[in-house]
């Protein structure tokens, strides 16, 4: 059975979408890459939704650094090696998408892809796209929009944090 619930958060709502009690989508509403027919089924049933939604409130208040919700990640071969190992980035670090490639054993001319299976990534936040910058330190492409990655990047400490203290 596939749920989806939509809930308010710090940044905007987001949708939590899951199928046998394995959340398999975390989507800002409106961010690219949403999923088409992606709608709201009611009161979320699924123990991983409510477990998502429990997880993500602690890590915006600032009390979770690592999440326990069980996966379904469904992508390409390819995407879903991607996405296990964005999940290796520490809470509060970066890596560009050039360090990705590497600890992923590509070749380096594949940080092209790596990056589209990056912003691919169905379970934002808790496979922490948001972490991965570009090589120069900009915090490039991420579907939620630059400013929820700063937010969160700040939110953990991260490179954001001195972007925002500058000013």
């Amino acid at each position: 059975m596939i749920e989806c619930h939509v809930a308010p958060s710090p940044l905007g709502h987001l949708a939590y979408r899951a199928e046998d009690d394995f959340l398999t989508g975390l989507f800002f509403v409106g961010q690219k890459h949403f999923p088409a027919g992606l709608i709201d089924t009611g009161p979320p049933k699924s123990r991983a939704i409510i477990e998502a939604k429990e997880q993500i409130a602690e890590y915006f208040a600032g009390e979770r650094t690592v999440f326990s919700v069980p996966l379904r990640l469904n992508g390409t071969e390819f995407q879903r090696r991607v996405w296990v190992a964005l999940q290796e980035i520490p809470f509060g670090t970066s890596w560009t998408y050039g360090d990705l490639a590497r600890r992923m054993g590509v070749a380096p001319g594949a940080s092209r892809a790596v990056g589209g299976a990056n912003g691919r990534n169905p379970v934002g936040i808790i496979v922490p796209c948001h972490r991965v910058i570009g090589a120069d330190g900009e915090l490039t492409g991420y579907a939620g929009g630059v400013e929820r990655k700063q937010h969160l990047l700040t939110l953990e400490g991260g490179p954001g944090r001195a972007q925002l203290t500058l000013f």
